[in-house]
């Protein structure tokens, strides 16, 4: 059989890998639905005229069709055979075509979350992948939404971060209001600009963006150090309004950010304390989004970028009768995993959800074995039937490799069962009815590695 080459960009992982990435998957759905979030899975394929709007994303798209779509002259034919699907690359604009699909079967304020693959034709690398799950959490309004939803999803996120076995996660918020009035406030016409080269701070420096600021955006020496100092404010409480405002920050649009802003903050940081800051040099997405913006960064991997974001956007989609404003966020999260899994940041607990092997005497008795791992089973205690009726050590020697911590030895000619942990040694009578596992035994657990010098 010849070699088979790897398809780089659509990750595979091991079994005990992929215990990792279901704790995440099922981590986010728990707390979502805390939350009264609804889960939705949307179709794989959108019209690619649909996904196209969303702009500068052609490159990257898949788009799907029938090998013989146009040989044989099937079921292609008629006014949808010109319609070219492709496969969506994000769960955006499948959210937007679902809520005015259904707008008439939803109930509004709609809480949505959705874990699903996407897929982008990008040059994979560390932590980019082609195929890959992405886990959305949105609040979408029909013509209106509150403002207060903007800290109630972030609060959510963070619940679900600080659920996750992972080193510090912080969350970086801003506000476009605040950013565009303080622009405005010091005399910048054209705040579009200054976003996108206050965006290119940790990539090229304050030194390359001074200089941008004054050769692409007409900013005086002044400017552009007001605006540098205006990025550099970072505060976990309501202080950084002060440091604004101290900048040369006046005016309503402002005072009504720094408002938006401390909402936020303080909302978030009393439910989930020590996640949530104040940062004011966040600029991605301030074109798109309209409110409050968030990016998620995670402590001593700083180099994997933002591993959660999203914000407040105004218009979702809209119709002839309504708009949609909604506020999200989203979290990569196959390329989050990838980093767990390469830096050992998680681990399972046992490499197979199996707690107990029985074993078998000989292949006469099976079905004795079998009747022990039903009982076993019908009370929530993972097990599986030993393969083959091999020497007991030859057994307990397969269930160690496997990394499963008990054996079940069936009682013969009316003897008691008895059960043995692999770890310790220890082996006492047991009864399939009553027996129970240690709880930290139970079930596979997905915890934070232990540090290199515990």
């Amino acid at each position: 059989m010849a070699k088979i080459a790897a398809l780089s960009g659509f990750p595979e992982w091991l079994p005990a890998e992929r215990l990792v990435e279901q704790h995440v998957m099922d981590v986010f759905r728990e707390v979502a639905e805390l939350h009264g979030f609804s889960g939705i899975e949307t179709r794989a394929v959108e019209p690619l005229e649909q996904m196209l709007r969303k702009g500068e994303i052609d490159k990257e798209v898949y788009v799907l069709r029938r090998l013989h779509a146009e040989d044989d002259g099937g079921d292609d034919s008629g006014a949808d055979a010109s319609r070219t699907l492709g496969l969506h690359f994000d769960l955006t604009v499948p959210l937007a075509r679902y809520v005015l699909e259904h707008q008439n079967d939803l109930s509004f304020p709609f809480r949505r979350f959705q874990i699903q693959k996407v897929w982008r034709g990008e040059r994979p690398q560390d932590g980019r992948f082609r195929e890959f799950y992405q886990a959305d959490l949105d609040v979408i309004g029909q013509d209106s939404l509150p403002g207060h939803v903007e800290a109630e999803v972030a609060i959510v996120m963070a619940e679900i971060l600080s659920r996750l076995p992972l080193p510090q996660v912080s969350i970086h918020a801003n506000t476009r209001r605040l950013s565009e009035g303080f622009f405005r406030a010091i005399g910048f016409e054209d705040h579009t600009a200054v976003l996108r080269a206050l965006d290119k701070l940790p990539k090229i420096g304050a030194e390359a963006v001074r200089t941008l600021l004054v050769d692409e955006s007409g900013a005086s020496a002044e400017q552009a150090d007001r605006a540098l100092a205006f990025a550099s404010i970072r505060t976990r409480d309501a202080s950084f309004g002060d440091q604004v405002r101290d900048l040369g920050g006046t005016g309503e649009m402002v005072e009504q950010g720094i408002a938006e802003l401390t909402a936020v903050i303080e909302r978030v940081e009393a439910a989930v304390p020590g996640m949530i800051l104040a940062d004011l040099s966040i600029a991605r997405g301030l074109d798109y989004y309209t409110g409050t913006v968030f990016e998620s960064f995670l402590e001593g991997h700083e180099s994997l970028g933002s591993i959660c974001s999203g914000g407040r956007y105004d218009r979702l989609a809209a119709d002839n009768r309504h708009t949609y404003p909604g506020v999200g966020l989203s979290i990569g999260l196959s390329r989050l995993v990838s980093r767990m899994l390469s830096t050992g940041i998680a681990v399972p607990t046992r490499s197979v959800p199996t707690c107990v092997l029985v074993s078998v005497g000989e292949e006469e008795s099976r079905g004795r074995s079998e009747a022990v791992a039903r009982a076993l089973r019908a009370r929530g205690i993972p097990c599986e039937v030993a393969p083959t009726a091999a020497k007991f050590g030859k057994q307990i020697r397969y269930a160690d490799r496997r990394g499963i911590p008990f054996v079940w030895f069936p009682g013969a000619d009316g003897a008691a069962d008895e059960v043995k942990d692999i770890r310790s040694g220890e082996q006492a009578p047991a009864d399939a009815g009553t027996w129970e596992a240690p709880a930290e035994d139970r079930l596979v657990r997905v915890v934070a590695a232990p540090s290199a010098d515990a």
